[in-house]
């Protein structure tokens, strides 16, 4: 079923990090439900945008580089979407290999934690489960790997008895401060948003004022208010932020596929993707980024 044009949705990952669809399906797929643009935002990865950006082009669909990063400060731990960026940029690469090292290091030492409980899982099969294009283990992984040895019955469920924050497998990853982050994208010319703001654990509150001091002293460009787990009244809270705090707004699905089986692509807001105006605001924006430099 088509939805209706020109709808985009800026949050998707293939399996070049956690989603189940190659950059090839995802835009394939992206194409056939109508969207006319499309983000692919893989976490600490950039690996899957040239064969995203050559498919995007047979298909006709515009192709968004994207990134999804994990911050954390002492005000606690989000997601940063960057768009629009140059991948070729030496230092964003750089700092992405850097994380992945970090990641790698993380894996094994929840390979051995799970080894600790006996459970019948190695790492090899976690590596399986994520594929040979993926350039990044998660947790997800993890999770699909857990399911394939019948120690649980969904995602979900892995992720509530092993694999959430304080769980028995959970291990922190390195990570860099949003100032950090931001800085990163900015300095690849691109623009820093924060993603789906309603999952983040402060009191309605504690993250107004948190979203207030990343825009004035860090640079934040955007608030991802759009977002396909938002309630209406989360959507209309995050857009008078986004008024108030002159942030860019945007949209996404946060589409992986298989992992997140409830969450459609192109599906982010009241049933119907993100509209493509979005899209214009963020190109003004870099465009006037790029004229004051």
């Amino acid at each position: 079923m088509n939805i209706s044009a020109p709808g985009i949705d800026l949050h998707a990952h293939t399996t070049a990090s956690d989603g189940s669809l190659s950059p090839t399906e995802l835009v394939q797929k992206a194409a056939s439900l109508g969207l006319s643009a499309l983000a692919v935002t893989d976490h600490d990865t950039l690996s899957g945008l040239a064969e995203a950006q050559s498919a995007a082009a047979e298909v006709g669909l515009v192709l968004i580089p994207g990134v999804e990063l994990s911050v954390e400060d002492d005000s606690g731990r989000f997601h940063l979407l960057g768009y629009l960026f140059d991948p070729s940029n030496g230092p964003l690469q750089e700092t992405l290999v850097h994380i992945r090292a970090g990641r790698a290091a993380r894996n094994e030492q929840m390979a051995q934690k799970m080894a600790a409980l006996g459970l019948p899982v190695t790492m090899d099969d976690v590596r399986t489960e994520a594929g040979e294009d993926a350039e990044v283990i998660a947790r997800p992984h993890f999770a699909q790997a857990l399911m394939k040895k019948g120690i649980v019955t969904s995602v979900k469920e892995a992720f509530d008895r092993y694999l959430a924050t304080g769980k028995p497998l959970y291990m922190p990853k390195e990570v860099l401060t949003p100032r950090d982050a931001i800085a990163l994208i900015h300095g690849a010319g691109g623009v820093a948003v924060m993603a789906h703001p309603g999952l983040i654990a402060l009191s309605a509150e504690a993250l107004a004022q948190r979203i207030g001091t990343l825009a004035r002293e860090d640079g934040l460009d955007g608030l991802e208010a759009y977002y396909s787990q938002h309630s209406p009244a989360d959507t209309q809270r995050f857009l008078a932020l986004a008024l108030a705090n002159q942030l860019l707004v945007t949209g996404g699905s946060d589409f992986h596929g298989t992992p997140k089986p409830h969450v459609p692509l192109g599906v982010v807001t009241q049933g119907k993707p993100a509209d493509a105006a979005l899209l214009a605001d963020i190109r003004a924006r870099i465009s006037l980024q790029r004229q004051g430099e």
